[in-house]
């Protein structure tokens, strides 16, 4: 039996609108922005929101109680100016209404089917205590899946509904996507991170595989190892397909030696290849820092054909900057490097000029063994982006970009590590 709430004395506000708004201090300045609201679901009465998530600049989510809130209103978050920078880690017993309650399926108490939370409203009460007291519901459609067709939406009591914790299958993550449509794959990254493992699954499983791909590549290890693992494996294996080789390899380096051999097995034959190459090298030497897939054309292609390489989508920015010349054959191993085009060059010839009479030939080479420190010193001598790297006949073997090399000089846990922490770190190390 559900906590009788006094909606006259209640402020209330949907977590929904909530989300986004800008957190400020006493004197008007802006802190941060409200990233989630954490509760606490009790059995015996209302739920109790505990909490802010607030992200603060630096991409850093911090919690903040909610009794340190001096106001809510449209558009302001007010504080008392104590704000704990501390990076927030979730408990057990806590609950993200966003990242876990929203698109939760919940039956209702009368018997009459079940609904799908799509938002959260929460009051305060008299002795200044936020509880949950209403749910904005949708009244769960046919579904295939994860997908659910849309329903009538209503607002209900929470006590309403029964088992607001409990585990009524396989969660949507329809609302929780829609708020990252316009994020970065390394800010995707991060929302994935402060969610627990059930269900940042759940959301990676309802990510497109490109934009999962994207995504995997910026968490750290422990993350994708985990949510790799808990997707279907024909699924996992078409991820890893459209990941960048050097990427995908590292990724496959991290699963479990019987994981690792099945996934391959399951990937495209050309796209598996180009993994098992990659991943018989050492992880900081040349050779397994390259990717496999640079911008590769031959002598008599033409800057049109350079350019229109360059604007692929699955290049990187920092490939992009160069085109790698050879001859036939044009998959890596390819056949013997003659050089590379500089596209900031060929951007002042016209479109119809060959590649070979610009080809800057004597751009500096490593080869797959060189370790990380020759390749980073080559890139910082000669201000480049990328670099070539060849076998004893020098065929292209593969590239190596210049974040890939930043990447692996960062701590390993940089990822998950205080964003100031990091760069203390990475200040003292330069420094000596």
């Amino acid at each position: 039996m559900s906590t009788p709430v006094s909606r006259s004395a209640a402020t209330r506000v949907f977590v929904g609108r909530l989300a986004g708004t800008t957190v400020f201090d006493p004197l008007g300045d802006p802190v941060g922005k409200v990233h989630d609201v954490v509760v606490l679901i009790r059995t015996s009465s209302l739920p109790r929101a505990v909490g802010l998530v607030v992200e603060v600049p630096g991409k850093r989510r911090v919690f903040l109680p909610l009794s340190r809130v001096v106001s809510i209103s449209s558009g302001a978050v007010i504080t008392t100016g104590l704000l704990n920078i501390r990076r927030f880690s979730q408990r057990a017993s806590e609950t993200l209404v966003v990242g876990q309650l929203v698109d939760r399926r919940v039956p209702l108490a009368d018997g009459s089917g079940t609904v799908v939370i799509t938002d959260v409203a929460i009051e305060q009460q008299r002795n200044r205590d936020w509880l949950v007291t209403q749910l904005f519901v949708e009244r769960s459609g046919a579904s295939r899946g994860l997908r659910r067709r849309r329903g009538e939406q209503v607002i209900v009591d929470v006590g309403d509904v029964v088992d607001l914790s409990g585990d009524a299958g396989p969660q949507p993550a329809t609302t929780l996507l829609s708020t990252m449509e316009d994020l970065k794959p390394a800010d995707v990254a991060d929302v994935l991170h402060d969610l627990p493992p059930d269900r940042q699954i759940e959301v990676a499983a309802e990510l497109s595989d490109d934009r999962l791909a994207d995504v995997l590549e910026e968490l750290s290890e422990d993350d994708r190892v985990a949510i790799v693992s808990g997707l279907d494996a024909n699924r996992a294996a078409d991820v890893l397909d459209v990941m960048q080789p050097d990427d995908a390899a590292d990724l496959v380096n991290e699963l479990p030696p019987d994981v690792a051999r099945s996934l391959l097995d399951l990937m495209e034959p050309e796209e598996a290849e180009d993994v098992r190459r990659l991943i018989a090298y050492e992880e900081r030497a040349a050779g397994g820092l390259m990717t496999t897939e640079p911008i590769i054309l031959p002598p008599e292609a033409t800057v049109a054909t350079a350019l229109a390489s360059a604007r692929r989508p699955d290049v990187t920015p920092a490939l992009a900057t160069m085109v790698f010349v050879v001859r036939p054959p044009l998959e890596t191993p390819s056949g013997r490097l003659l050089g590379v085009v500089h596209i900031q060059r060929a951007l002042r010839e016209p479109p119809s000029a060959q590649l070979g009479a610009m080809l800057d030939s004597d751009i500096e080479t490593v080869g797959p063994h060189d370790e990380i420190g020759k390749v980073t010193r080559l890139l910082a001598t000669y201000n480049l982006t990328a670099l070539p790297v060849v076998d004893e006949e020098r065929r292209l073997l593969g590239a190596i970009s210049v974040d890939d090399v930043l990447d692996h000089l960062l701590p390993e846990d940089w990822r998950d590590a205080d964003t100031e922490a990091t760069d203390t770190a990475m200040t003292r190390s330069a420094h000596g």
